[in-house]
């Protein structure tokens, strides 16, 4: 059993080689997506159990979905067990895909997907720290129930929490998947996390035979301090720039800043910083990302009131508005994406 991120090797889920970065045409105009974590509601500063399985705010989503089709943007419906089985949380989605308005993939929340025979602890929330058996049968479930409730076989996969491992690829060419969106790029989030350090925000190739396109949280560094990479992972994953709050204090003063692209805990600002640094190396693919229950009030830190749906609908709306407009971007969905990197690639095999 994995245990968390104590390995000196670099995480499996890691590009071997600068050759795995897909080139995507730079004369192109940059492609935005969005991945959306679609999932139960649950008290994030409690236990996790079993019995938090309701999905009643997935009828929340038409507040963004009538954002997107602002810009003509489809997002990605991560759906993870509950959402899948239940009418409350597969019926919505449904209709959107049914009417072409957004894609249908996979997430694996680990504690509310069968068979339930793990113990449900912070430990064991992160799929990876799960035995390899166990991860296939509780993948296995929920391409089930996608597809029996969405008519659909689920091509991308994010595994809950970002709880991706040594397991995870084998796993993906076994079921199918063409992508995966599971890595952050980073040092661990929490103690029990994955360590991402060294990822790539670009998406890049997993694996052989068939391979897999790995599509990364986009996230980075901002500020004077973003290009003296090793001074920025000191700060960010030692005990002691943690102690004394100096990521706080050195993104305060505008000199470093570890940035989502995401609604949640990140500003506007901060959102066009991120991208217009990616932009400067090379990148051409970004992605939003956010969790449902963050369209209703009090269900995620992000928005405890109204007002803060509003500013998170207000945050997509601004993001789409500067990524069509001053960047001369253009939408896009992880199964393009994969359309154009098989195209950018020399000879990748397509998943079965």
């Amino acid at each position: 059993m994995e245990t968390g991120p104590k390995s000196s090797r670099p995480h499996p889920l890691l590009p071997t080689s600068f050759s795995d970065i897909v080139d995507f045409p730079g004369n192109e105009p940059p492609k935005i997506l969005c991945v959306i974590d679609a999932e139960e509601e649950f008290d994030w500063s409690k236990s996790f159990s079993r019995s938090n399985d309701s999905v009643k705010t997935i009828k929340s989503q038409i507040l963004a979905q009538r954002v997107f089709s602002r810009f003509t943007l489809v997002p990605t419906y991560a759906v993870d067990y509950p959402v899948a089985a239940k009418e409350d949380g597969y019926q919505p989605l449904r209709e959107f895909a049914q009417s072409g308005l957004c894609e249908i993939g996979a997430q694996l929340h680990p504690w509310v997907t069968p068979p339930y025979e793990e113990e449900v602890n912070n430990v064991n929330s992160f799929a990876y720290n799960l035995p390899e058996e166990l991860q296939r049968r509780k993948m296995a479930a929920l391409g089930d129930v996608i597809e029996q409730n969405f008519g659909v076989k689920p091509k991308i996969l994010r595994t809950g929490r970002y709880g991706a491992g040594r397991s995870t690829i084998g796993l993906l060419q076994e079921f199918g998947y063409e992508m995966d969106c599971s890595v952050v790029p980073g040092p661990p989030i929490t103690q029990y996390s994955p360590d991402y350090s060294g990822a790539p925000s670009k998406p890049y190739w997993l694996g052989n035979s068939p391979r897999i396109l790995e599509l990364p949280v986009t996230a980075g560094l901002v500020g004077g301090l973003r290009n003296f990479q090793g001074v920025a992972t000191s700060i960010f994953s030692s005990s002691l720039g943690e102690t004394i709050k100096l990521p706080g204090v050195l993104a305060r003063l505008g000199l470093l800043n570890r940035v989502r692209l995401s609604p949640e805990g990140h500003s506007l600002e901060e959102a066009k910083s991120l991208t217009r640094a990616l932009l400067r190396d090379g990148q051409r693919v970004f992605s939003i990302s956010y969790h449902s229950p963050s369209l209703e009030p009090g269900n995620t830190p992000y928005t405890g009131t109204a007002r803060d749906v509003e500013r998170f609908l207000g945050w997509l709306e601004g993001y789409l508005e500067f990524f069509m407009t001053e960047i001369g971007g253009e939408p896009a969905t992880p199964s393009q994406i994969y359309k154009l990197a098989m195209a950018a690639s020399p000879s990748p095999k397509r998943a079965a």
